[in-house]
Order: structure tokens, then C-alpha cells, then sequence
């Protein structure tokens, strides 16, 4: 069984909802409306399609299946109760440029990429934290999955859900 199995309910009313059910079980799940429901089943995405393609552990849905709450994620940082790992901020500084690629309807070259990466990770007050840079490869590899998810996301009804199975720290197969 997966660590975690995910899935994004298209509401009929334009809303959608998230839900993440743990290898123990025990689920998290939030309901997303309005403009809410329109960003963040791409961005939820997104994030699989980086922490599924390149092996992370502990970014967002490895933390989900390590039994964080998705409220978790919406508190402010001096009000959290354990600290955001490294890695989990490290992919939302890809996910955060990669949803500005989308947003802006253009695809920055992976020099650009990591520019971009670096400064938002900059402006974040991160402290001195670098993200690693992503060669061409890695960063085909993540869109050509972030374009499969967002086209079986695409093709989902309103009433129906996309269920997509995460395991923490394998890297997709090419």
C-alpha cells in the first residue's frame, strides 16, 4: 500500500476538496472554495508531480502521511507546532515557480528556473537556504508529470474525484 493515497474531489459548485488517506488509515482534508478551488488542485498537484518525480520524503505529502493535518500548512510560521523540514521548503519554492510559469503562461528555461528559485527562496527570509538547482532532465521530468496529472485533473466530472497514490522518497521511473 502507498503512504498515502490522494484525492481531489471537483465539486459540482466549483469548489473542489482534498482529502489524503494515511497507510494507518487516518485521513486529513480540507475543502477549497471559491478562487481556492480553482488554485489549489493545480498547486496540490504540483507538488505531486515534483515530490513524486524527483523522491522526496519530507515535503508536503510525505509530511501528510507522517500524520500533519492539511491545517498544519496554513498557520502562520511563529504559531506552528513543529517547524517546516528543509525539504518541504525547498518544494515550495519549485511549486511557487513552477505555479508562476503557469500563471504568466510562459516556461522559463531551467537557468531561469533556478534564478527564479533562488530569489523566491530569498524572499521568503529563508535564512541563508539555497534551493538546490534542477538540471534539464529533472525539470522535464516534473513538467511532463505535472502536464499528465493536470490532464487527468482536466477530464475529471464535477462530482467525481483523482485518486493518485503517493510513496515517499521514490523517485518515478522514467
Amino acid at each position: 500500500m502507498p503512504d498515502l493515497l490522494i484525492r481531489i474531489k471537483k465539486n459540482k459548485d466549483g469548489s473542489a476538496s482534498l482529502s489524503c488517506v494515511r497507510h494507518d488509515g487516518s485521513t486529513t482534508w480540507q475543502r477549497q472554495d471559491g478562487k481556492l478551488g480553482a488554485f489549489f488542485p493545480p498547486h496540490d498537484l504540483t507538488h505531486y508531480a515534483v515530490e513524486n518525480t524527483l523522491g522526496y520524503s519530507n515535503a508536503f505529502y510525505g509530511l501528510i502521511a507522517d500524520g500533519w493535518e492539511l491545517a498544519d500548512f496554513g498557520v502562520p510560521v511563529g504559531e506552528r507546532r513543529r517547524p517546516i523540514p528543509r525539504e518541504a521548503g525547498e518544494v515550495e519554492v519549485f511549486v511557487g515557480v513552477l505555479d508562476l510559469e503557469r500563471r504568466l503562461l510562459q516556461r522559463f528555461s531551467t537557468a531561469e528556473f533556478n534564478d527564479q528559485a533562488r530569489f523566491a527562496a530569498d524572499r521568503q527570509g529563508s535564512n541563508g537556504f539555497v534551493p538546490r538547482e534542477l538540471t534539464d532532465d529533472e525539470l522535464a521530468r516534473v513538467r511532463a508529470a505535472r502536464a499528465e496529472v493536470f490532464a487527468r485533473w482536466a477530464a475529471v466530472e464535477p462530482g467525481s474525484a483523482l485518486e493518485l497514490s503517493f510513496a515517499r522518497g521514490v523517485p518515478a521511473s522514467d
